[in-house]
């Protein structure tokens, strides 16, 4: 154990002491009940979780507002009404575990899904996500409105402080509201908010600082940033490593490197620009990860996104190109990875999930990335799930079996596009 570089402890700047290199990270669970409350399965997976050896647990989407969910099901805190549950939720996760565990808080900006909102998506500008069947033309936000959301961020934070959460990670990767703010597709403001890459940047620097403003010191805070967007004209690796330099300076305690957006979903390694060099190896935003090191100073990094073998996990660490190594999916179909990795014998973590059949017949109508991307996420969520009613993953699960419990759960409103208003 001694010379494995991945079951070192960490000590985070916060104080935190993370007692091994490997995180859990984010994976929207879908698990909250219709007023945005924890429930029983989220809980019963957590505490699978808490059990899983891992040194860091970043909880899946947590919204700040309650009119704007990325999906439903998703947790909501944007006031202490969900206290009691959020602490149930924070102590059966410790009870089994040595781990903190962080709550990953979002606000998902024109990426709602209509079928999950009753209000117009919001977003820096009235740019439209390229999403078939789930994104609608977002209205612009007003300045006021800015202001009211930069301050739920810390509100969330520090909810989740007072129910027992050990830190937060805000959310600024995969196309939500803060990547929207970042990019210059996105964001076409000419105001404080927007018109160049400093600006652009203003929105994820002043939610950090609220964010910090409102908890104590021993607190974790964390951003998850993508190292593009994977879109030409997008959000570059170039402007990404500067905001990595002026994350550096904002008492942060993580930087979580990942890429990509539902749009040209690289974070599962189908980028429409990605080279097929980058997709076919493990760790697919690692070499970016080396570049922003010196920029980081003295921030831990965490890179997630196609890790499967325990050497390459291993060899990154030991590089020194990054602190911790994120654990996305292979903590669903394998939720004891952490274990299995560090004490039991493991040196590779399968790959399970779904992709569309009869492709050259269904690639004729729809975009089979991004078919496959919304089919992959769905498989995902469907074992969390299972995990959650105290079943094992179906790792035999079908690609026509995912379409099918998905229609089964979310009905037709699966296929329905909300009229903006």
């Amino acid at each position: 154990m001694a010379s494995d570089p991945l079951a070192q402890p960490l000590t985070l700047p916060c104080g935190q002491v993370l007692p091994n290199r490997l995180m859990k990270s984010a994976l929207s669970e879908t698990l909250g009940d219709r007023d945005g409350a924890p429930t029983p399965a989220l809980l019963s997976l957590y505490e699978r979780w808490g059990g899983g050896g891992y040194g860091l647990v970043v909880t899946g989407n947590i919204m700040v507002d309650s009119r704007h969910r990325g999906e439903p099901g998703n947790v909501v805190v944007e006031d202490d009404r969900h206290l009691a549950g959020l602490s149930r939720w924070a102590k059966a996760f410790q009870n089994r575990a040595e781990a903190p565990l962080w709550g990953q808080i979002n606000h998902p900006g024109r990426q709602a899904m209509n079928f999950a909102n009753k209000t117009r998506p919001v977003a820096p500008s009235a740019v439209k996500a390229n999403i078939p069947m789930i994104a609608s033309t977002p209205r612009e936000l007003r300045g006021e409105e800015i202001e009211d959301i930069l301050d739920r961020y810390a509100t969330t934070a520090a909810v989740l402080e007072a129910a027992g959460f050990h830190g937060v990670q805000l959310h600024a990767a995969h196309g939500y509201l803060i990547t929207q703010f970042l990019s210059p597709l996105a964001n076409k403001r000419t105001d404080e908010w927007g018109g160049d890459p400093q600006r652009r940047q203003r929105f994820l620097i002043e939610a950090v600082r609220r964010v910090r403003s409102r908890v104590s010191p021993s607190f974790g805070v964390g951003v998850k940033l993508n190292s593009a967007d994977f879109q030409r004209g997008g959000f570059s690796e170039e402007e990404s490593r500067e905001v990595v330099r002026a994350l550096s300076s904002e008492s942060l305690d993580l930087i979580e490197i990942s890429g990509g957006n539902y749009e040209s979903p690289a974070m599962v390694g189908q980028a429409k620009t990605a080279a097929a060099s980058t997709v076919a190896r493990e760790a697919y935003f690692l070499e970016y990860a080396k570049t922003v090191r010196e920029h980081a100073g003295s921030v831990p990094l965490a890179v997630t996104g196609g890790f499967r073998s325990k050497a390459a996990m291993a060899e990154a660490v030991s590089s020194g190109a990054v602190d911790v190594v994120g654990l996305g999916r292979p903590a669903v179909s394998e939720p004891e990875a952490g274990n299995a990795l560090l004490t039991g014998g493991a040196q590779r973590l399968g790959s399970y999930g779904a992709r569309a059949g009869l492709r050259p017949l269904v690639g004729k109508v729809t975009d089979l990335k991004q078919l496959d991307s919304v089919l992959d996420l769905q498989w995902h969520t469907q074992q969390l799930r299972r995990i959650g009613e105290g079943k094992e993953p179906k790792l035999s699960q079908s690609w026509w079996e995912t379409i099918v419990t998905m229609m089964l759960t979310l009905g037709p409103k699966a296929f329905q596009v909300r009229r903006g208003r």
